[in-house]
């Protein structure tokens, strides 16, 4: 398979490619680094990235910014700004991809454990995640042609444990190579609409 993997260069970015990697041929895309650029908040620039890939079979992503603050903190533009990145850019590959993928094509998400399993400061990446989980679900349901969707659910890797273990007090990182076994489901096997989550 030909497969768009979006933030690629990022610890989960790099998990999905080191699994699928060895099988299928790999279109690395990302806002500043990558075979092509997208900003995936952007409609336009997704559309755009899709033309100049060219034919692919499937869509990873794994890119999404998020803001941590404590809730008190918060404003709505910082609640938005996670949702118009985490949320309406990964939105924007699976209605931009629609029409671009081929019969049997798939889409993977990216959310996370903090819905689950919430931290301090994390609010906005919750409801990201949890919004996430609903949108697939729906959308598989109305897919034509075989075309499927799933999220990946990771809990904290063990390569971001050294960077961001103590935002997670309590929580046992999981391995790279499981989340990328992970994705290699979601792209390889038969499942849609599902939340696959990895802990």
């Amino acid at each position: 398979m030909r497969i768009i993997v979006i933030g690629a260069k990022g610890d989960i970015g790099q998990a999905v490619c080191a699994e699928l990697g060895a099988r299928h041929e790999l279109v690395m895309a990302g806002r500043s680094s990558g075979d092509l650029r997208v900003d995936i908040a952007d409609r336009s620039s997704v559309e755009a990235m899709y033309a100049n890939a060219g034919a692919v079979d499937a869509v990873v992503c794994t890119a999404g910014d998020v803001h941590f603050s404590p809730l008190a903190d918060f404003t709505s533009e910082d609640f938005m700004s996670t949702l118009r990145e985490k949320v309406m850019g990964q939105v924007n590959l699976v209605l931009a991809g629609l029409e671009r993928l081929p019969d049997g094509g798939s889409f993977t998400l990216t959310s996370g454990i903090l819905d689950r399993e919430p931290i301090r400061t994390g609010a906005s990446a919750a409801t990201a995640n949890g919004a996430l989980g609903g949108f697939v679900k729906a959308a598989a349901i109305e897919m034509s042609r075989g075309l499927r969707v799933n999220v990946v659910s990771p809990g904290l890797l063990d390569v971001s444990a050294p960077k961001y273990g103590s935002w997670f007090p309590g929580h046992d990182p999981v391995s790279s190579r499981r989340v990328g076994l992970a994705y290699d489901k979601s792209v390889e096997g038969a499942a849609t609409g599902q939340v696959i989550i990895v802990d």
